[in-house]
């Protein structure tokens, strides 16, 4: 007996030594990529010597005599703390995922390569301008020094993910960075799903009630569209299925996240302190580490600083010491859908306004982890790419015999948005810059600016497709690609149509993805719009105060309060709060009471400490479920957020809209009051499952917590621990503070999408600015620098945004000089 018991203790003791062993290994070899930002080094490709300070937040100020030496220096550092997300993302963009991945990502890669447009974008390079050139060329030259320096000096292959996922890293080069740059498009998209979502709507609902679901944002509406299935002869699908679970690593967007963002502007004159203000908080898809990047250039045309994404050279958001700048989603209707008719007698042919052509064709191989290379023949029409039909579900809207194909902006071989992003970035004056957005293409924006001078400005910028009037569906509905007049007619001219605000009178100009124009199609910009409520907010906060300050601006991108649920409450609850009804403690309707009661002195703000933010929340997310459920069947997945229009024109009862709440499928009619009532309990059944029964105890922040999942380590058990970052956080699906929650699965409020970048920008004292990111600079989950400034993004706090270079080297964390290596 001793001696099994020795023997057990022996292998115990063993086991231990070896886990112990193993974990400090795997410690070594992951803990070898993290950077050293103190040193002195000789490097091939650099010109000049250069000088990456990283200050206290981490954030690399980079000085050099010579442009090309700046954008080297920000490749490196960039290599240095973002190597894995860089690498990933050049991997999207050229249809390359499932040589790691495996098969589950083959219907990505496929779809990049329809798309072409890794191969658009090498197109592309060659009609950069020179500055751009230089740009493009000193970051490639720079990451490129990284990889030689981490395959010459064996630095843990530069990032812990690539010895789970080994692959040789192929030089970089400028057509990568363009690449990442139409990656943005792709993940900014949003009028393809729309359409297609329309088409499945009106298959399944009249005329009246499409406009309930889908209702027009307020303003000029549009004339009656033609009953979709009246647009084609051949026989549609009956029935829409409901879509496929999205994978992590897919870019594109679905439609609720297709892009947000905030942008507050403030002319010296409405200044307290006499000089302009911008305030800009671009909403994307949270991760780990976040897809911002804070950096300083010191460019021969000045210095710049802000946020970056990795992989593209320039400051997307940021200010010079002459110019502020900020972008938001313009939601632009640069996507069009068009059936294509395929000759019954010839596949490989297809219907024309003269006749059957010719798809064009091109075969592309697939590697595949694990498996046999895969060929596809890739088809394109005069229209565009023809797109699978299991994305979005667009076979559901195809007739038989048909196929589809997409018209984009982005989709072009001579796209100069980067070399209007550079001129836009160099700019001296709010002017100066809209003028240098002409040759911006996509993805589209909203462009905020503010200068020195006190000038503050609002430009669209982005190709505007040309359609003709006689268009079918007006751009809102899948189109027989066949007939001239759905096709485009290339794009409207910039100076005159392109939406344009240059200091009015009022001294504000702001968005917050609103809808900005009223004019008649075609040159309505779109008839999709990304918020209707966040900006009676803003209009509110900015008309509350005759002057403005860096602090008021930075008060109103954290602001938590809803005017959906100040808006709704009362519509929804009317028949149902001060009925005078008794109910005994313990009971369904004692519990429906309490919560009344508490959401009748709550004032709609969206405190993560609150506990009525998730009861309204789940409230209005059962009342949407129950009102379209038996209506659209499968399609109501569709509808994973509160559409605040639609339940507000079923309250008003507005064109018959109070239809919804009647269930078609039970003899009793129902009331609105009903389903409100029904809803309630509904959500609070739901709430005390999951949460408890203390209403008075329950927590926002404990539902809406930040999900800064790493894409590819963040579902392994145990490692997503140490990769996932998560936030408890105010805010909600339409507050200027946005939070937009997963809307689906066990915790639908998880917050997924948000402002991972903050910046406000003050020119009349410009290093007073601030900024933040919501993870932190590294994306390396050993280093401090993966979640610090994450701590500081949740609480409302920012970092110094200075231009000064003696402040960026006061308590630095390190200096890295580089040189050029003797030849």
């Amino acid at each position: 007996m001793k001696r099994v018991f020795k023997w057990l203790l022996r292998l115990t003791v063993a086991s231990v030594v070896a886990a112990t062993l193993a974990v400090l290994a795997i410690y070594y070899l992951a803990a070898r990529s993290l950077p050293d930002y103190s040193r002195d080094i000789q490097l091939s490709g650099a010109k000049g010597e250069i000088e990456i300070v990283r200050d206290t937040a981490a954030v690399p100020h980079i000085f050099a005599d010579d442009d090309f030496d700046v954008f080297f220096g920000l490749g490196y550092a960039q290599a240095q703390d973002r190597l894995w997300q860089i690498v990933m993302m050049r991997r999207t963009a050229q249809g390359r995922l499932s040589e790691l991945f495996g098969e589950r990502t083959l219907p990505i890669d496929r779809l990049m390569r329809q798309l072409d447009l890794y191969n658009l974008a090498a197109r592309s390079v060659e009609v950069q301008t020179p500055e751009a050139r230089i740009a493009l060329d000193g970051y490639a030259a720079g990451v490129n020094a990284r990889l030689r320096e981490i395959n010459e000096k064996a630095l843990g292959r530069g990032a812990p993910e690539m010895f789970l996922f080994p692959a040789q890293i192929a030089p970089w080069t400028p057509a990568d960075s363009l690449a990442v740059l139409k990656l943005m498009s792709v993940q900014l998209s949003g009028h393809l799903e729309a359409e297609v979502l329309r088409a499945q709507a009106s298959m399944m609902l009249t005329p009246e009630r499409v406009k309930d679901i889908l209702p027009d944002v307020p303003g000029e509406g549009i004339a009656a569209l033609p009953e979709y299935a009246s647009l084609f002869e051949a026989p549609l699908p009956a029935l829409a299925r409901a879509d496929q679970a999205k994978d992590p690593l897919s870019p594109f967007p679905e439609l609720d996240f297709a892009g947000a963002s905030n942008a507050f502007v403030a002319s010296d004159l409405r200044s307290a302190a006499g000089g302009a203000l911008l305030a800009n908080d671009p909403h994307l898809g949270f991760s780990a580490p976040t897809i911002w990047y804070l950096a300083r250039l010191e460019l021969q045309s000045g210095g710049v600083i802000g946020g970056s994404i990795p992989g593209i050279p320039l400051i997307l958001s940021g200010r010079s010491e002459k110019l502020g700048w900020g972008l938001t989603s313009s939601y632009l209707d640069d996507q069009d859908l068009f059936i294509e008719e395929v000759n019954p007698d010839n596949p490989d042919e297809y219907r024309t306004n003269t006749g059957f052509s010719a798809f064009e064709t091109r075969r592309t191989i697939i590697r595949i982890k694990d498996q046999a290379p895969q060929t596809f023949t890739l088809r394109w029409t005069r229209n565009g790419p023809v797109i699978p039909a299991d994305h979005y579900n667009i076979g559901s809207v195809t007739p038989r015999g048909h196929v589809a194909a997409l018209s984009w902006t982005m989709l072009t071989p001579r796209d100069t948005s980067f070399s209007a992003a550079y001129k836009i970035m160099t700019a001296k004056s709010v002017p100066a810059a809209i003028d240098a957005g002409k040759d911006y293409i996509a993805p589209s924006q909203n462009l905020s600016l503010a200068d020195a001078q006190g000038n503050i400005g609002l430009k669209l910028i982005g190709a505007m497709p040309r359609r003709l009037s006689s268009h079918q569906s007006e751009g809102r509905l899948p189109s027989p690609g066949w007939l001239n007049r759905n096709r485009w007619r290339g794009r409207l001219d910039y100076q005159s149509v392109n939406p344009e605000f240059l200091n009015p009178e009022g001294g504000i100009l702001g968005n917050t993805n609103n809808k900005i124009v009223d004019r008649p199609f075609p040159e309505h910009v779109s008839f999709e719009w990304g918020d209707t409520e966040r900006v009676q907010r803003f209009q509110r906060l900015m008309q509350a105060r005759k002057v403005h300050t860096r602090e008021s601006f930075i008060e109103a991108q954290l602001d938590t309060v809803s005017v959906t649920a100040r808006t709704l409450l009362p519509l929804i609850g009317a028949d149902l709060w001060f009925t005078g009804e008794a109910s005994a403690e313990g009971t369904r309707e004692r519990t429906r009471d309490l919560a009344l009661e508490m959401l009748a002195g709550w004032n709609g703000e969206m405190n993560e400490h609150m506990p009525e933010p998730l009861i309204y929340a789940a409230w209005l997310r059962e009342l949407q479920d129950r009102l379209i459920r038996d209506e659209l069947g499968p399609l109501a997945t569709k509808f994973r957020h509160i559409e605040p229009l639609f339940i507000e024109r079923v309250y008003r009862d507005v064109d018959g809209a109070a239809a919804w709440c009647d269930v078609r499928q039970s003899a009793a009619p129902e009331s609105c009051a009903d389903m409100a009532r029904l809803a309630l309990d509904d959500a609070l059944v739901w709430i005390s499952e999951t949460y408890g029964t203390k209403l008075e105890s329950l927590r926002w922040g404990d539902a809406h917590q930040a999900t800064h999942d790493h894409q590819v380590l963040g579902e392994l058990p145990v490692l997503r621990y140490f990769v996932n970052i998560r936030q408890s956080t105010s805010g909600g699906d339409d507050t200027l503070l946005r939070g937009l929650t997963k809307g689906t699965g066990p915790n639908p409020f998880l917050n997924v999408h948000g402002a991972g970048y903050r910046g406000v920008y003050d020119f009349a004292d410009p290093e007073s600015s601030v900024f933040v990111t919501s993870t932190g600079q590294s994306g390396h989950f050993l280093s401090r620098h993966y979640d610090d400034l994450g701590v500081r993004w949740r609480l409302g706090e920012y970092v110094p945004m200075a231009l000064d270079p003696d402040l960026a080297r006061a308590a630095n964390l390190g200096i890295t000089k580089i040189v050029p290596e003797a030849q």
